[in-house]
């Protein structure tokens, strides 16, 4: 056999396999689909008697928490009662007001801009601005900033994109109780909201922290934390944002936008 013919057939059994593999992909999405319908509505009928506020929540919601316990009814259904009574507890008036948390918003450290290339809002963290404040307001600080973001998500997207600029980062912005807190609140009570988080101009010192924040983070958000090297920075960043869309300071064209200044 002349090896064009058998370059020839074996691009033809690549591209066969290909084409299985995307039909394969297919029924498996449509499987997943149906699996989550079906068990969205026993999560229904399992946590409504128990706290009839879960009739206001929505499909999209349960199904997030739903895949932040792996498809795990009973693991789901446990972690939205959690949530349902968290939210009635620590946010009594269904949001957050400013007043409530002026140290944190003086600090000026977390704007948003923006869209990556899958439609996904950007925001982006200046850890260096960061100073302790009481955990309870940086508990309602986070609650605030994660509320701002999830109302500007475009119809049809539940994720947000996350640049954390670590540059100038030292010991006295250092907050381990903090980080936990925050960590805690977007796991447990914002599940599969974080599409993706890139941590840039790292210093050193910063992973004596990240050693003691690691354990406490789940595998589902482990998978969507990237640390870039400082010589990757734009060309990573642009694999994922359009300069367009790319906020200035890493030399894209978007103005960044004070979190408390986003409608």
């Amino acid at each position: 056999m002349s090896s064009y013919l058998r370059q020839k057939l074996q691009f033809g059994k690549s591209m066969s396999s290909e084409s299985e593999d995307v039909k394969e992909e297919a029924l498996n999405s449509d499987n997943v689909e149906e699996i989550e319908r079906s068990k969205v509505g026993i999560i229904r009928a399992l946590v409504q008697p128990q706290d009839p506020s879960a009739k206001d929540v929505d499909d999209l919601m349960i199904r997030r928490f739903l895949r932040a316990r792996d498809l795990d009814v009973e693991r789901a259904s446990t972690m939205l009662l959690k949530y349902l009574k968290w939210r009635k507890e620590f946010v009594p008036n269904g949001s957050i007001s400013p007043a409530e948390i002026p140290n944190d918003l003086a600090q000026n450290k977390l704007f948003m801009q923006g869209y990556d290339k899958t439609g996904r809002p950007i925001v982006v963290v200046f850890a260096a601005r960061h100073k302790p404040t009481t955990v309870e307001e940086f508990k309602r600080y986070v609650t605030f900033t994660l509320d701002k973001i999830c109302a500007r998500m475009p119809s049809g997207h539940d994720k947000f994109t996350s640049i954390a600029d670590l540059q100038g980062w030292g010991y006295a912005n250092s907050d381990i109780r903090g980080y936990l807190a925050a960590l805690s609140i977007l796991q447990d009570c914002y599940p599969e909201r974080l599409g993706k988080l890139f941590i840039v101009h790292v210093p050193y010192i910063f992973m004596t922290a990240w050693k003691m924040v690691y354990p406490f983070i789940d595998k589902n958000t482990k998978r969507k934390i990237i640390f870039v090297e400082d010589k990757k920075l734009q060309s990573t960043l642009l694999q994922e944002i359009d300069e367009s869309q790319l906020p200035d300071t890493f030399g894209g064209k978007q103005k960044l936008v004070p979190i408390q200044d986003c409608c």
